[in-house]
């Protein structure tokens, strides 16, 4: 008989307890007719998103608009022709060309040889077939640049082409020392998947008609992502009862308390992998202020979990005093809390955190979900970092993943047009809310909080997911470790069935949370303005859904229809019906 070390046995016991913590599981079911026939520097698929400033020049802007809008899923690009080339190419790094062998003249490639000159990384895409009666022009270059090929000019082709750039295609034809692999989303709708995506659509198309009738909400978008490869996304209804703006799957939208697994969740996980902070010391270790309080001795881990006895939710806008809030900016009132609504100057450090500080605790280890939870966990990391926690996250995540959209304070960044608007504030801000935070107490933090303030369209939300379910990776650069992932998104606790900052599908069936149908290996959360995101490591799926159910009033009818829960049965009976 073997013996196996107990250390063995126990790491074994572990992997079959969590057997939702497996790797990413691409799976290419599109044929890619994309050559990379030169790779300069293995620029193909391109990487870490942060350092690249990209310039995509084409003959015909409309010609070649789906190739331009394909890249643009991707990371931000700027789009430009030919015409004031040398002048508008200036101030990038990389300079993505595309066209046609009849698109594409000697002229151009004066250009090119300029911009090499120049240190720009070329990347040039051409459509036409490949052989040695069409000259590369690589070669003509020095083979300084990059070169792919597609065989024809299609709408086809031209998303093949882009996604390939980026590693949401891989490179599978051609020379065996260019191909590449999928490291990015992969845009095509459930192509080749073997899943009924027209049932599925179906369905879907008739839970959130029947939810946008009804009144649940004005408008929202779905999107899921199986194997890295999108099979569902979609718009429905408008940004307002009016109907007069359509919703837009690149619509930005208030996530509510998925801020806490987006925002602040992300930025602990990272700090507690570097040995940064130990979630196993107390509130009173990090932070001054709660030295003296009723809080000094309690475990970070308790605060994540939501079992630190803290209250629930503190309605701080009922407090405020005649003068703390007036319509017009001044030296004294600079946070702005909405369109007309300025908050007197340090309201969240003088009133706000002092008081979080003195609420009462009850008994630790009880499950109670709270926002000061999160604030508390902000406080931590920005005490740590010395970086306010916003731009912490943009600068370790966002940027470099190609989250192009996620992030707080919308409205210094987007136009208003873009942002789904949530309550018309009768009561505190007086205002319909456009851009600004939906949560009363985060508005008043300046739109930044540990628990809310979050706004991103599905695409960045999917983007988030995927990198989860590689544990940690993607775009072939990995931002955490396998096992902090792993950690903090299994459960954690003995009273709950909560892992670390993350929700997690319920163990009781009765209650069919997040779906009749989800497994044990399930994690994410929902947020209060009607939105979710759930992932499924064992069937390898992200589920988002977006929405604007507070609007105009915060009204209960997205829950008595049960409209989340029901289009994540819809894609789970989808996916079973092929077992």
């Amino acid at each position: 008989m073997i013996r196996l070390p107990i250390k063995f046995l126990g790491l074994l016991l572990f992997f079959l307890l969590n057997v939702g913590s497996v790797s990413a599981q691409y799976k290419q079911t599109v044929l890619n007719k994309t050559q990379l026939l030169l790779n300069k520097e293995n620029t193909i698929p391109l990487g870490r998103l942060d350092a690249l400033k990209i310039a995509v020049v084409t003959p015909d802007a409309q010609k070649y608009g789906v190739f331009v809008q394909q890249l643009g899923r991707y990371a931000d690009i700027s789009s430009f022709g030919f015409s004031k080339y040398d002048e508008q190419t200036k101030y990038f790094n990389t300079i993505i060309v595309a066209g046609t062998e009849g698109d594409l003249s000697q002229e151009m490639l004066y250009m090119l040889r300029q911009s090499l000159i120049n240190r720009k990384n070329i990347i040039l895409c051409r459509f036409q077939e490949v052989g040695k009666n069409i000259p590369q022009w690589a070669p003509l270059l020095g083979g300084r640049i990059t070169e792919l090929a597609y065989p024809d000019f299609s709408d086809l082709a031209q998303q093949n082409m882009a996604m390939s750039i980026f590693g949401g295609l891989a490179i599978t034809e051609g020379k065996a020392i260019n191909r590449t692999e999928q490291i990015r989303l992969q845009y095509t709708r459930g192509e080749g998947s073997g899943l009924n995506i027209a049932k599925m659509t179906q369905k879907i198309d008739f839970i959130a008609n029947e939810a946008v009738r009804e009144k649940a909400a004005p408008g929202m978008v779905i999107m899921a992502v199986k194997n890295g490869q999108v099979i569902f996304e979609k718009a429905y209804g408008s940004h307002t009862y009016e109907q007069t703006v359509s919703t837009k799957i690149t619509d930005i939208f208030d996530l509510a308390s998925v801020s806490k697994i987006m925002g602040t969740t992300p930025v602990i996980m990272q700090l507690q992998e570097k040995g940064i902070i130990d979630l196993d010391s107390t509130m009173g270790h990090y932070l001054w202020q709660a030295k003296e309080s009723n809080k000094a001795n309690i475990t970070l881990r308790s605060v994540l979990l939501h079992e630190a006895g803290f209250t629930p939710y503190i309605p701080f806008y009922r407090y405020l005093k005649p003068g703390d809030v007036q319509s017009k900016a001044s030296t004294s009132h600079q946070t702005k809390m909405a369109d007309n609504a300025y908050l007197v100057n340090h309201y969240y450090r003088d009133v706000m955190w002092p008081e979080m500080l003195k609420s009462a605790v009850k008994p630790i280890g009880n499950y109670v979900y709270s926002d000061i939870s999160m604030y508390v966990m902000k406080e931590v990391a920005e005490h740590e970092t010395a970086t306010p926690m916003d731009e912490y996250v943009q600068q370790i995540l966002y940027r470099p993943i190609g989250m192009k959209t996620a992030g707080y304070n919308p409205r210094t960044h987007f136009d208003k047009d873009r942002i789904i608007p949530t309550e018309h504030d009768t009561s505190f801000r007086k205002v319909l809310l456009e851009g600004y935070v939906h949560d009363q107490g985060a508005a008043m933090a300046g739109g930044v909080a540990g628990h809310a303030g979050l706004f991103s369209t599905a695409n960045d939300l999917a983007i988030y997911g995927q990198l989860l379910l590689n544990r940690g990776e993607y775009g072939g650069m990995r931002y955490f470790k396998s096992e902090t992932v792993d950690m903090f998104t299994s459960k954690q606790s003995k009273t709950s069935r909560r892992g670390l900052g993350f929700d997690r599908a319920d163990p009781d069936p009765k209650k069919e949370y997040p779906s009749r149908l989800s497994n044990s290996t399930v994690f994410g959360h929902t947020g209060y303005t009607g939105t979710c995101i759930w992932i499924d490591p064992k069937h390898q799926l992200t589920f988002i859904f977006l929405s604007n159910r507070v609007h105009p009033q915060v009204s209960v009818k997205l829950y008595d229809l049960n409209v989340r829960s029901r289009v994540l049965d819809a894609i789970y009976e989808t996916i079973n019906e092929v077992k």
